[in-house]
C-alpha cells in the first residue's frame, strides 16, 4: 500500500543474512528513527548486530556477538601478527553457547578477512577439516579463498586417554611438501591440533601448515584478552609450529556448539 512505510531491512528480510557485512551495516543505518517500529527497534545482540525483524527468527536462535578487539598471534615471517577478533559472551555460564548458521558464517567471513589482510599472499594446496564442523569450515574457505583447492577430512575418535584418527578420514593426493590450511571449530585444553599436525606431517613430509580456528577459549573471564598466552590453547598452538594462526572469536568455558550439533 502506498501509505505504508516499510523499512529496508523488512524488504530484504529473507535474504538479509546472505548479504555482505558491509551491506548489512548500511541497511541498519536506515532502519532507525524514521521506521514506524522505531519505538520498539529491531532486536540486537551484545555486538550491535541486529537480529532479523520480529516474526522472522526466534531470539533464542540468534547467537550473541560481542565486541571486536585486536590480538597478536603467531604468524609467518614478514606477515602481520594482528588479528581482528570478536568475543562470544555467554549469557548462560556453565552451558554451551549455541551458534546459529548466520553466526557461523560470520566467523568464516572474519577468517577470510584475516587471511586476506595478513600482509602476504597465502596459497594452499589443500584445506583440511577436523571433524564435521571443521570440514564445513574447510569447504567454505577452500571455495571462497583458495580457488576450490582439494579438501581433506580428519575424523577424530576420542577416548579417555587418547585420540585416534578414524578410517573414514580422507587424504587428497598432494604435491611434495604441500601447503595446508587446517581448520578446527574450537581450541580448548586438549592437544587435538598437536596430534593432528603430527599425523599430517607424517603423511605429507615437509608440509607447511596454517591453522584457522573459529573459537579459542580464554583462561580468564575477560574475553578481550591482551595476549595470545591468555588463551588456554596457546602452548598447544605454539608447539604445533604453525606457519600462521587465524582465529575468529574468543569464548569462555564450557565452549560453543556448532549449528545442527556438527561434531
Amino acid at each position: 500500500m502506498a501509505n505504508e512505510h516499510i523499512s529496508p531491512i523488512d524488504l530484504v528480510a529473507e535474504a538479509y543474512e546472505r548479504l555482505t557485512p558491509e551491506d548489512q551495516l548500511s541497511l541498519r543505518r536506515y532502519a532507525g528513527a524514521d521506521s514506524p517500529s522505531a519505538g520498539q527497534g529491531p532486536r540486537a545482540d551484545l555486538g550491535g548486530r541486529q537480529a532479523r525483524p520480529s516474526g522472522q527468527v526466534n531470539i533464542s536462535e540468534e547467537s550473541i556477538i560481542g565486541p571486536d578487539f585486536n590480538l597478536a598471534v603467531p604468524t609467518m615471517e614478514y606477515g602481520s601478527p594482528d588479528r581482528w577478533l570478536y568475543t562470544l559472551p555467554n549469557p548462560k555460564p556453565g552451558q554451551l553457547l549455541n551458534q546459529s548458521w548466520s553466526s557461523f558464517g560470520y566467523g568464516i567471513e572474519r577468517l577470510i578477512h584475516q587471511i586476506k589482510n595478513v600482509g602476504r599472499r597465502i596459497d594452499v594446496d589443500a584445506c583440511f577439516g577436523i571433524n564435521e564442523a571443521g570440514l564445513v569450515m574447510a569447504a567454505f574457505l577452500a571455495s571462497a579463498q583458495f580457488g576450490r583447492c582439494p579438501i581433506g577430512y580428519l575424523r577424530c575418535n576420542k577416548a579417555r586417554d587418547f585420540i585416534a584418527l578414524d578410517q573414514a578420514s580422507m587424504y587428497p593426493h598432494l604435491p611434495e611438501a604441500p601447503s595446508i590450511l587446517l581448520c578446527d571449530f574450537e581450541v580448548k585444553h586438549a592437544d587435538v591440533v598437536g596430534f593432528i599436525t603430527r599425523e599430517i606431517r607424517k603423511r605429507y613430509p615437509g608440509a607447511e601448515i596454517y591453522f584457522a580456528v573459529f573459537g579459542a577459549m580464554t583462561k580468564e573471564r575477560n574475553l578481550e584478552v591482551a595476549s595470545f598466552d591468555d588463551l588456554t590453547g596457546a602452548d598447544i598452538m605454539r608447539a604445533a609450529d604453525f606457519k600462521a594462526v587465524f582465529m575468529a572469536a574468543t569464548m569462555s568455558p564450557p565452549g560453543i556448539e556448532p549449528p545442527l550439533e556438527l561434531r
